[in-house]
């Protein structure tokens, strides 16, 4: 996964996966879901981020339980 935040436009996007985006869905007003041909998401574009997101800049990752993934 990648996350970038691009001051200039105040956008976060979350790319999941490289792969081709087929459909766009937009949830609420600048939220933007994007997805491949089988419907899973591809990326998720976030316009006003600095609005939405406490500290766009800043990406802390988290693993919770890393026992339920290897079960």
């Amino acid at each position: 996964m990648k996350a970038i935040f691009d001051p200039q436009t105040d956008s976060m996007s979350l790319i999941f996966r490289e792969d081709e985006i087929v459909d766009s869905d937009e949830l609420r007003e600048g939220i933007i879901i994007d997805y491949i041909k089988d419907g899973k998401i591809v990326s998720m574009e976030i316009f006003d981020a600095s609005e939405q997101i406490t500290e766009p800049e800043r990406v802390f990752y988290e693993l919770k339980d890393k026992d339920i993934l290897s079960a």
